[in-house]
């Protein structure tokens, strides 16, 4: 009895070859064949909604463009040209909203590589609480020390902290009130809500490096935002009449109703420095609530800004967006994404902890990232970002420009004189 078999057709012969190929590709390759099938997801959570929703657009608009250009580049060429994709959440107007927001993100997207945002330092407390957990490395501009001195492995902040911000700003501020007046400043008033980043801008300056410096605090008053009336605060300032105000308001109205009332009581309008913290300080938007006079001379602390070096990222930012100008949460939201992307061409997979390893690795003075964030690329045990220096920028006829660092500044700084 013969035995009749079946033989395949050439075209189902090709077939199966092409399948066998597809196959060993895989075996051989696979974080590049994975790389060529998929997407790689990078989460935003920060506030799109309530009193801080100006800044979290801002941080989202400096991410998509970021990730625009790394997908029209190529992508992540390591993983087969595999483009990048933002996720965003809107982290609302409380610690609460924005904890849930990323309990849904971890939930609801599982295969998230890392994130950034969360702008204020009390939110960015309680996503990485979240975040950390699901294992999903998450930068973040925020500025509380207490972020990263919760024994975390996959947070990482860019700015310098609250802490070395306020310090770190001192001597600069003394060194431009003896240009100004001839002397450095004696007395100092301070201001500031309860909110994370405040309060750590505001502690080494309370607990003994005011006194460094030999300045006497003749005001020191905290409050709850937002201000409905600044009558009361602005009224000891006028009657104590300090050198200088530091008042790291975290909503432009605060700042708003401190300016008017300072200019109300004679004491504005260049006549008391005023040192803020914090990018909405300089955000297009305060010459939509407040007049360009009351701002003028006005100097602010952040962790990055417009700096030397940035021209075309804010050219092409502009063009893009209509903003006038890139602000510090547009230009670390851009700056997170290449982070982001070098870690991904180094993990070679979309792989969280592998992209988190690589992130703790990573040493960048060149390239996109090292452009974006002075100082270089490199985070400690602790995951802060070593050698962020202090940047400090001051509204001049209507812009905020950079005064500091002197390397990176776009113009040179003036003082209110009494």
């Amino acid at each position: 009895m013969s035995i009749k078999r079946k033989v395949a057709s050439p075209m189902r012969r090709t077939g199966i070859a092409a399948a066998v190929a597809v196959l060993a590709a895989t075996a051989l390759f696979p974080h590049t064949a994975r790389g060529q099938a998929k997407e790689i997801k990078v989460a935003m959570i920060a506030p799109l909604s309530g009193p801080w929703a100006r800044p979290g657009q801002l941080i989202q608009m400096g991410a998509q463009m970021a990730i625009d250009e790394i997908n029209a580049q190529g992508g992540i060429k390591s993983m087969g040209g595999a483009k990048m994709r933002l996720i965003v959440a809107d982290a609302g107007d409380s610690a609460e909203k924005a904890k849930n927001a990323a309990q849904r993100l971890v939930a609801s997207e599982p295969d998230v590589v890392g994130g950034t945002g969360a702008w204020l330092s009390s939110f960015t407390l309680a996503v990485t609480e979240v975040t950390e957990r699901a294992q999903i490395p998450w930068i973040t501009l925020s500025f509380a020390d207490s972020i990263t001195d919760r024994g975390f492995k996959f947070v990482f902040q860019t700015s310098a902290l609250g802490s070395q911000q306020s310090m770190g700003a001192l001597p600069a501020l003394i060194e431009l009130s003896k240009l100004a007046t001839g002397k450095p400043p004696s007395s100092v008033g301070l201001i500031g809500d309860n909110t994370a980043s405040p309060v750590s801008f505001m502690k080494p300056l309370r607990e003994g490096g005011l006194a460094k410096y030999n300045l006497k605090v003749v005001v020191d008053e905290t409050y709850t935002p937002p201000l409905s009336d600044a009558t009361s605060l602005i009224q000891k300032v006028r009657t104590t009449r300090p050198d200088v105000l530091i008042f790291p308001s975290t909503t432009i109205s605060d700042m708003k109703l401190g300016l008017e009332k300072m200019n109300e009581f004679r004491i504005g309008k260049g006549i008391i420095p005023v040192i803020g913290n914090g990018a909405h300080m300089g955000a297009p938007e305060v010459l939509k609530n407040i007049p360009a006079d009351l701002v003028e001379g006005l100097i602010f602390i952040v962790g990055n800004w417009n700096l030397k070096g940035h021209e075309a990222i804010n050219e092409n930012f502009k063009k893009r967006t209509n903003e006038p100008w890139i602000t510090q949460d547009a230009v670390t939201g851009y700056g997170d994404m290449w982070i982001f992307k070098e870690a991904l061409e180094r993990a070679k997979v979309a792989d969280k902890v592998k992209v988190a390893e690589e992130i703790r690795k990573m040493d960048l003075k060149d390239g996109p990232a090292a452009t974006v964030f002075p100082g270089g690329v490199k985070f400690d045990e602790k995951g802060r970002r070593m050698n962020a220096p202090i940047v400090m920028a001051q509204w001049q006829k209507g812009v905020p420009v950079t005064i500091f660092p002197t390397d990176r500044a776009l113009a040179k700084p003036f003082w209110a004189k009494q």
